[in-house]
């Protein structure tokens, strides 16, 4: 494609401690995952558990090997921006940004809480913000993003790191899901988006509206301009994203579910149809399942690409990058050609040409607490409470405030949590406590359907190595002799490491005599949409609030 023609593409709308160490576990299976191709210390950053830039002008896909789901992107002048999907969690539409589409920052969120508020006070796996798109249009960034439940809204912001507005409803209902919306050259605007049949009893099928300008409201009610189930092998049709290009318009979207699904693209003169249809991108003979829902960007110097997500089950939905060219025969491509026209993923592959090179980095995952607030890569399990958790004096504070569902970590809303950052990796932290009264938690917690925590519980003066499986719901068994830490340390420090499929094995060092594994191997559990979350928590039975703390000295994140 000619330069003048890619400038013809349309892609905007642009005290003492006293405790016991704890291993708690609850029974689950992981999904298999994917060899990954090479390790940190392969890119000069053996400090990081996962870097997708070789170093040497290529780059290694995952470029986003953690769980940011249902990706979509947008170039403005020399960066592009990525949001993703968040379900449940909080803060929610994390904002990454790239100058190379290889190496991320999280640089803010758009969402600071869930509304209604009351109802995401506590954990609603698997609700909330569902698949956004985020566009630049006006002088603004605008993000579409829709809640199952409760309908389609818009945020808007001039600096993508925020503050963003206030989201408003641009269409209520249930099961209204995978928004885009389409600034046309001629001053209209339009919005596609999908349908959850969990909610409104249909699926595989598309709609459009016309939407006023501003962005404010819907104009009609809705016309299906694809219905997968006229078209033969089509199912589960979803996420749809609208682009226009030397004036055909363009639909890209995923088809056949989320694991083993591919990725589509459909074209028309009349944005309203008839739409032809071709499948682009597809697993073919590679370990890349299901590669489809992403966005398609062009740099500035003309070339095309698109990000997609591969859901590894425990890991998440993991971002990859493909090369994208258009064929002689008008259609795009993504990853390698196999000659009709299908492309199938890429692992290895030259780096997007954007001019001046990018310093090599991944989204942060461990923080020594030395700023004024949380890390961009935390997140909370439900609407969060501002006491929960406080930084200053180069430690983390957490609360400990009281709570019925103490006992299961899956209800609990003040967890704190990040995604898993690689295949392998290892979690160190250091610990304390103080509690006033028997039973207050705190800990180190891989968190899914599925969970295992090993830290400190309140237990008279004694320190216990304590664990439990998913046979011993009821009560906890000690796994060594009462330890008592050596003069007067009031820190723990724990370990959890990481390995291929998701399998964790804890390790404590109560007594300053060096770490030791705790309680047998745990395999982590996928949430519902979620991968596993690696967190933080403290805890309290019920009861009034007696101001139980845990503080964390830091946390750090390395390959294995």
């Amino acid at each position: 494609m000619g330069e003048q023609s890619r400038r013809r593409v349309i892609q905007t709308g642009l005290g003492a401690v006293a405790g016991s160490v704890v291993l708690g576990r609850l029974g689950g299976t992981a999904d298999a995952t994917v060899r990954s191709p090479a390790t940190p210390a392969d890119h000069g950053r053996p400090d990081l558990p996962w870097v997708a830039d070789l170093g040497d002008g290529r780059y290694q896909n995952p470029v986003l090997n953690a769980d940011w789901s249902d990706p979509d992107a947008v170039r403005v002048g020399p960066y592009f921006y990525l949001t993703a999907s968040t379900f449940n969690r909080i803060p929610g539409l994390p904002i990454l940004r790239s100058r190379d589409l290889v190496n991320w920052t999280i640089i803010g969120h758009a969402l600071t809480e869930l509304e209604p508020r009351d109802h995401f006070s506590v954990p609603q796996h698997g609700n909330g913000v569902w698949a956004p798109a985020i566009r630049y249009h006006a002088g603004k960034f605008w993000i579409v993003y829709p809640d199952p439940d409760y309908g389609i809204f818009v945020t808007t912001a001039v600096d993508p790191a925020g503050p963003w507005t206030t989201p408003y409803a641009l269409k209520e209902g249930k099961g209204l899901i995978d928004p885009c919306p389409l600034w046309d050259t001629d001053g209209s605007a339009y919005l596609i988006h999908a349908w959850a049949k969990s909610r409104s009893g249909i699926n595989n099928r598309l709609t459009l509206h016309r939407m006023s300008p501003d962005g404010r409201e819907l104009l009609d009610d809705g016309q299906v301009v694809v219905d997968g189930d006229e078209i033969p092998g089509y199912t589960t049709l979803e996420g749809p994203k609208l682009y226009k290009r030397d004036g055909w318009y363009w639909i890209f979207a995923p088809a056949g579910g989320v694991k083993p699904g591919w990725q589509s693209a459909f074209r028309s003169r009349d944005i309203f149809g008839p739409y032809e249809n071709r499948i682009v991108l597809a697993q073919g003979d590679t370990t890349i399942n299901g590669p489809h829902q992403g966005a398609w960007v062009t740099t500035q110097q003309g070339e095309d690409w698109f990000l997609h997500f591969q859901d590894r089950g425990v890991y998440g939905r993991v971002v990859h990058l493909q090369p994208m060219r258009w064929r002689d025969d008008g259609w795009p491509v993504m990853g390698d050609d196999d000659g009709s026209g299908r492309g199938t993923p890429v692992l290895v592959h030259r780096k997007p040409a954007v001019g001046r090179p990018s310093k090599i980095c991944a989204p942060a995952s461990s923080d020594d607490f030395t700023g004024h607030r949380l890390g961009e890569q935390w997140f909370w399990q439900a609407n969060a409470d501002p006491s929960w958790a406080s930084v200053r004096g180069g430690r983390l504070r957490l609360a400990c405030p009281p709570s019925a569902d103490t006992a299961d970590l899956r209800l609990l809303p003040n967890v704190l949590g990040q995604r898993f950052p690689a295949e392998s990796f290892v979690v160190t932290t250091s610990l304390s406590l103080r509690a006033t009264r028997e039973d207050v938690r705190a800990g180190l917690v891989v968190l899914g359907d599925a969970y295992a925590w090993i830290g400190l519980r309140r237990s008279g003066s004694q320190l216990v190595l304590t664990h439990r499986t998913a046979a011993e719901d009821e009560g906890e068994v000690d796994a060594a002799a009462p330890i008592t830490p050596a003069r007067g340390r009031t820190s723990v420090r724990l370990r959890v490491e990481v390995g291929p499929g998701g399998v964790c094995r804890f390790a404590a060092d109560p007594d300053g005599r060096g770490l030791r594994p705790v309680g047998g191997a745990f395999t982590a559990t996928p949430s519902t949409w979620v991968g596993a979350t690696l967190g933080l928590f403290g805890t309290a039975p019920s009861g009034p609030d007696q101001g139980d703390t845990a503080e964390v000295d830091w946390f750090r994140v390395g390959p294995a």
